[in-house]
């Protein structure tokens, strides 16, 4: 979920207490967009926990209830944004979703991403279990990842490292590349899309050429398509959604319509589009609103929802069931 997605679904509904945004959060027959608006404002309460601890661990609690919901997508969103909240209260819940066979691919993806994000060392151990004996290889990468990111952010390269001050305000699977590596954009790209190097690198290369932002960047960052991996074609999907920039639509809509492609890489590209925003994706994406894939469908949804938001004069969302 981009960047422009978090501040839309972020705005604050006083209207709510926990409670109730649990119940609708919770509630299979609320309006997704809706459900969504709970999960991000739970969200916000979730990361006071140093100001408000029983709160913030009633907002984790509330929102760990979803992963016993059918949509694949939501507990994907969930997931994510317990990575994103710094609350430690999440990593239990993370690590049994992420070894949990009964969960969607997508989900214990997500889960294993969160876990990097948190800079969990308490999960080092279920990462490399995860790593070794998940049977999805998109699930193995990102627990290869997430140990990578936990060892770095722990280490004496997350205090020595220059990064560039980034735009956007995510915690990512990967730094940046630090500004002392002097690449070039094309060197970044070569360094990209080489499969032989560690994923780490090739994501710290990705978002290298995210906080560059240039055309020539965006171009770079679009030759990441024709790599075999989902996980690593569904990131570049959501650095274009963090990014907002028009020039990656026509790469988006194609990979949208690349119907044989993961359905965990057609979601993001579906939502990076909403965050884009542009009149052009509005088309497209309605004609993913009968999608047979479960996620992409609800993903058209959401950036439908998004898209609507972006160009409306609606100031605050006030979510009900």
């Amino acid at each position: 979920m981009s960047t422009n997605f978090e501040k839309h679904y972020q705005k604050a509904v006083e209207e709510n207490n926990l409670e109730q945004l649990r119940d609708i959060l919770v509630n299979k027959d609320s309006v997704l967009s809706n459900r969504f608006r709970a999960l991000f404002n739970l969200k916000c309460v979730a990361e006071q926990f140093k100001i408000n601890p029983s709160d913030a661990k009633k907002a984790v609690d509330y929102m760990a209830e979803t992963f016993g919901d059918k949509s694949e997508l939501l507990k994907h969103e969930v997931a994510y944004v317990l990575g994103q909240t710094k609350n430690m209260d999440s990593t239990d819940i993370l690590r049994k979703v992420m070894l949990d066979a009964d969960q969607q691919p997508m989900v214990r993806h997500e889960a294993a991403e969160a876990l990097g994000a948190l800079g969990a060392q308490v999960a080092l151990e279920d990462l490399q279990k995860c790593l070794k004996e998940d049977p999805h290889p998109a699930v193995q990468q990102t627990a290869e990842l997430a140990i990578a990111r936990i060892n770095w952010e722990h280490s004496p390269a997350h205090e020595s490292e220059r990064l560039q001050e980034s735009l956007y305000c995510s915690t990512d699977p990967a730094p940046p590349l630090s500004l002392e590596t002097q690449m070039s954009i094309p060197d970044l790209q070569t360094l990209l899309n080489d499969q032989k190097a560690p994923i780490f690198e090739r994501y710290r290369a990705m978002f290298r050429l995210r906080d560059l932002g240039s055309t020539e960047a965006i171009d770079a960052l679009a030759s990441g398509f024709a790599d075999p991996s989902p996980l690593f074609k569904h990131e570049i999907a959501y650095v274009f959604g963090q990014m907002g920039n028009p020039l990656a639509v026509p790469c988006l809509v194609e990979v949208l319509g690349r119907m044989e492609e993961a359905p965990m890489v057609r979601h993001e590209a579906a939502e990076a589009l909403g965050a884009i925003a542009t009149p052009e994706v509005v088309p497209v994406l309605k004609q993913y609103l009968n999608d047979e894939v479960d996620v992409v469908r609800e993903s058209a949804i959401v950036a439908l929802d998004m898209y609507e938001y972006e160009n409306s004069n609606q100031l605050e969302y006030a979510p009900t069931a």
